[in-house]
């Protein structure tokens, strides 16, 4: 397949007009209940699909992810973009019983691509707006955040896009860690949720703040906007990793 198309990243935005406020762990847990009865594969494969290998291949990062931020509206950020699977993922929204039906719904196709912006960036700041968690850092190291967000961006995209990216990982990895932190704001969060099915207790901790960064960031920028979409971290099935940033120059 052809490189460039490989590292242009598809995913389709649904936008819910609902009225109910919902949580976005409990949201997630409904759509998963009201998805295995409308089908019971797609059930599998979307939202509870595993593999072989290393622990972040054997639990597969789910196509979709759910942002709750604006009062009355579900977005749903949806990797897999084929018209009949999100047929049946609106349909399994529409049959949450917590949200009690919901109007409309719009849909947006976007593709980003990995190509950097022509304009020089040299100082950033990125908001942590729920709580993230990282492997491997207890702060966002500018290194650990664009390794991880360049992880999970392959993955979806090898999982279910175009294919892994067509990308030298590690130099690029050598050149975040280049990038300086000049400036953190943390504050660290303290949650859990509770299964209904099973009464296991599951933590939803992490950090939310601001990082601010200086260096050479423009190679970096498509990963940080496709990461708006995504997510970054743990558990951001569950509404964790959400992210978005400003350039300061």
């Amino acid at each position: 397949m052809n490189s460039t198309l490989r590292n242009v990243f598809h995913l389709r935005v649904l936008r819910i007009a609902c009225l109910p406020a919902i949580a976005p762990n409990l949201l997630r847990g409904a759509f998963g209940a009201s998805l295995k009865r409308v089908s019971a594969t797609d059930y599998e494969k979307y939202f509870s699909p595993s593999g072989a290998g290393p622990s972040g291949l054997r639990d597969w990062p789910r196509p979709f992810v759910f942002r709750l931020r604006e009062p009355g509206v579900i977005q749903m950020n949806c990797f897999v973009t084929d018209d009949h699977v999100l047929e049946r993922l609106v349909a399994a929204l529409r049959g949450v019983r917590a949200l009690g039906g919901f109007a409309d719904y719009q849909s947006q196709s976007v593709n980003l691509s990995l190509n950097p912006p022509s304009d020089f960036v040299n100082r950033m700041r990125v908001h942590f707006l729920t709580p993230t968690e990282l492997k491997g850092a207890s702060e966002p190291i500018f290194g650990v955040l664009l390794a991880r967000l360049r992880d999970r961006i392959s993955t979806l995209s090898a999982l279910w896009g175009q294919g892994p990216l067509d990308i030298d990982f590690q130099s690029l990895g050598q050149r975040a860690n280049r990038v300086v932190m000049t400036k953190c704001e943390l504050q660290h969060v303290q949650q859990e949720r509770v299964s209904k099915s099973t009464g296991q207790r599951h933590p939803l901790s992490g950090f939310t703040g601001f990082a601010e960064y200086e260096g050479g960031l423009a190679e970096f920028v498509p990963y940080l906007e496709i990461g708006r979409y995504t997510g970054v971290g743990r558990q951001t099935v569950w509404g964790k990793g959400e992210i978005d940033y400003e350039k300061t120059n």
